[in-house]
């Protein structure tokens, strides 16, 4: 059967509200050990993830390519879907999953999307144009190395896996990382902290991948989307300054009639609005990064659930979450579509 992860202690980043975590924990584990291969119904480990990257490629020439776009601070291979029909001139949007290593249902949709983006392309109208007028570039999992010690290691893992200077903890978090009202608020300059911002803005190997390859490709990008999870809510700029951005009538807008979308099919409610006083203050992310670099329809979504089981959401919700988070991804793509020009 192969290793077992440790035993789970509580900490205080993870509020999760079941007794029996470590329980439904050695489930996934064991379910995982069992399975073969890939799997769209399961959590995948990196190894899975990463091969799945060349056979979606190789199986699916025609609306998907794979390029490498850095590695992480351990040597691991970045790699990005590019999954659209060919054509010139065609805008794009970013997608990425994977920030936090513990939030394993964020590289489950995203793995889940681009299955859907193949396997609808010609019967699904609404994903066919999206696919012949857009380009979807989709990262599966950023922080790879974190996301393998949650395999390894300790399930709870949040941050990268660097190593700090002056200090024996390891790890930033990437979402603290990027130039946007860096490391001001809701963000720590204590290495061992969860929200530990890093040395300096991009210090990660992995965000800075993320951002160069945003800047060199600005002029396509008009969307960003990063997927987080939990406490379904839909999220748009800013989280380091309760301001709100100037196109914030269109975003709130946008992410109403998204988060409707939602519901539509299994009726689960998520909360819309501007990040610092919808979830918290937060420095260094993402999202506000991408938007103050132009990229006007820049979202966060955070996925099932409301703390139930928090980090461990049961692979028996992969499929329900990612149906329902596609049908906002594609409401939003299309409205990108539509307002191109």
């Amino acid at each position: 059967m192969g290793e077992r992860w440790p035993s789970i202690p509580y900490h205080e980043g993870a509020k999760i509200l079941i007794d029996n975590l470590q329980t439904v924990l050695d489930a996934q584990f064991d379910s995982n050990v069992r399975a073969t291969g890939h799997n769209y119904e399961k959590y995948n480990n990196w190894e899975t993830i990463a091969a799945w990257t060349a056979d979606i490629a190789a199986q699916n020439a025609n609306l998907v390519s794979r390029t490498q776009i850095g590695t992480t601070f351990q040597g691991r291979p970045l790699y990005l879907l590019k999954v659209g029909k060919s054509g010139s001139n065609k805008k794009a949007i970013f997608m990425d999953c994977g920030f936090h290593a513990r939030e394993w249902i964020s590289p489950a949709f995203c793995q889940w999307f681009v299955k859907e983006a193949v396997s609808t392309y010609g019967s699904d109208t609404l994903m066919t144009r999206l696919l012949n007028n857009l380009d979807f570039y989709v990262l599966p999992v950023l922080n790879i190395d974190g996301y393998v010690y949650t395999w390894t290691n300790y399930r709870m893992w949040r941050k990268t896996r660097s190593t700090n200077s002056g200090s024996s903890c390891i790890g930033t978090d990437p979402n603290r990382n990027f130039n946007a009202g860096w490391c001001s608020i809701g963000a720590s300059k204590k290495p061992c902290d969860e929200t530990y911002c890093g040395s300096a803005p991009e210090s990660e190997k992995e965000t800075k991948a993320l951002a160069d390859f945003i800047r060199k490709n600005l002029s396509t990008i008009k969307a960003y989307l990063t997927i987080h999870s939990y406490s379904q809510m839909l999220l748009f700029p800013y989280a380091y300054t309760y301001s709100l951005p100037e196109n914030y009538a269109e975003l709130n807008t946008i992410s109403k009639a998204a988060v409707e979308e939602l519901a539509s099919l299994y009726d689960t409610k998520y909360t819309f609005g501007a990040s610092a006083s919808t979830i918290y203050p937060a420095a260094g992310g993402s999202d506000d990064w991408a938007y103050n670099e132009g990229i006007k329809y820049s979202f966060t979504f955070e996925l099932r659930d409301k703390g139930r089981y928090g980090f461990a959401l049961p692979e028996s919700q992969i499929k329900p979450t990612s149906e329902e988070t596609l049908k906002a991804v594609k409401y939003i793509a299309n409205y990108v579509l539509d307002h191109l020009y």
